[in-house]
Formats: C-alpha cells, structure tokens, sequence
C-alpha cells in the first residue's frame, strides 16, 4: 500500500472511532466479543445502499438479510489493494468452511466510467462466481461513498487515470446493520476469527 493510501485507511479509521467512540464507551459494560477490527456496531453511517448488480437489479442492504455481507469499495484496475482484499475474502470464506457459505462478498466500483456492468461480473468472478459487483451513477457512487465515509479521488496517470481510495472492508451481520471494519493490514486468519466472534455473538 503506498503512503498515500496507508494515510487515508488511517483517516477513516480515526473518524470511525470518533464517530462511534460514546457506543464502545457504553457497550463496555457488557460482555462483548474482541476483535481485531474495529467494532463499528451502532454508528450512524452505512444504513443505506442503493447501486445495480451487473443484471441491472437495484441492491439495497435489505437484498443481503440473512447473510453476513464483507463490502469493500474499489476498481477493476486497481494495481493491488482491491486485488488484495478480495483475494483475502476468499480465503476467509474457506477458513470459516460451512459459515463461509452464510457471507456475501459485495465490490462496489468508485470507477464507474470504466468498470462497466461486464466488466464487474467477470473482475468479481475471477475471484469467485459468488461474489458480487454493484455500481451506479457517478452521482450514486459519490452518494454512496458518502454513506460509507470512503474517500475516492482521481489520481492522473500518464494518458489515463488512477484511483485512490480508502481500503476498509465493512461487515454487516444478518440483519443488515454494520458491526466491523476490517484494517486492510488484517490477515485472513484474523479476519475470519472476527468473523467467527461476530457469528458467535449474534447468535446468542
């Protein structure tokens, strides 16, 4: 990850805990699972989702009920973040075995202009046919980061364009709310031990 990158994770994460500081505070009265992500559970952001999946139906957060959802915002052309987080959702999903099944992976493009609907499906597919890749509008993408508090910018590139962007993965639980942000440094096995604790907790 270049420093530029490393620079935004740490924004985000620091306005994360910011936001949500009062609710951890609060919560530590219970017994509450440890994670080594950031336990984001009662933040007042990432409560609505509206982008298409490459068949041209509108996903909302109320299309995943039922599932954990991991959902990451990225490119197809991205050099090796977006690469390197996908590539680690699926070893979660095989670390977690049979619970693996009960995770819906979503990637949402902050590259609409390029990540074409087919484009998406066969980027998403190359990891695992079950994945899933989401994209609106310019305006809706840009709605939607805002909702997520992902920063996204173009970086000019030769003839062309990058992107930097905020590299956390959300989770969501089986109800639809969020609970986790995993730190792009996190490893799969960390990240399915979070998994597993939030599994463990919401069943109880």
């Amino acid at each position: 990850m270049t420093s530029r990158r490393a620079l935004l994770q740490f924004g985000t994460v620091t306005a994360v805990m910011a936001t949500i500081g009062g609710g951890i505070v609060a919560g530590c009265s219970r017994s509450a699972p440890v994670f080594t992500g950031l336990d984001i559970t009662g933040a007042d952001f990432g409560k609505v989702l509206h982008l298409r999946s490459p068949d041209g139906v509108v996903r909302t957060l109320d299309s995943f009920k039922g599932r954990y959802v991991m959902l990451f915002f990225g490119f197809t052309q991205c050099p090796d973040v977006c690469p390197t987080a996908l590539a680690r959702a699926v070893d979660v999903r095989k670390l977690l075995g049979a619970d693996g099944d009960n995770i819906q992976v979503v990637f949402v493009t902050i590259d609409p202009e390029r990540d074409t609907p087919e484009l998406l499906r066969q980027y998403t597919a190359a990891f695992d046919p079950g994945f899933l890749g989401l994209s609106g509008s310019l305006s809706e993408t840009e709605e939607a980061a805002k909702e997520f508090r992902i920063f996204y910018k173009k970086i000019p590139s030769g003839s062309s364009y990058t992107m930097d962007h905020t590299a956390i993965t959300y989770v969501f639980d089986t109800e639809g709310r969020i609970r986790l942000a995993l730190k792009h440094e996190q490893t799969a096995s960390q990240c399915a031990q979070d998994m597993r604790s939030l599994m463990a907790s919401h069943t109880i």
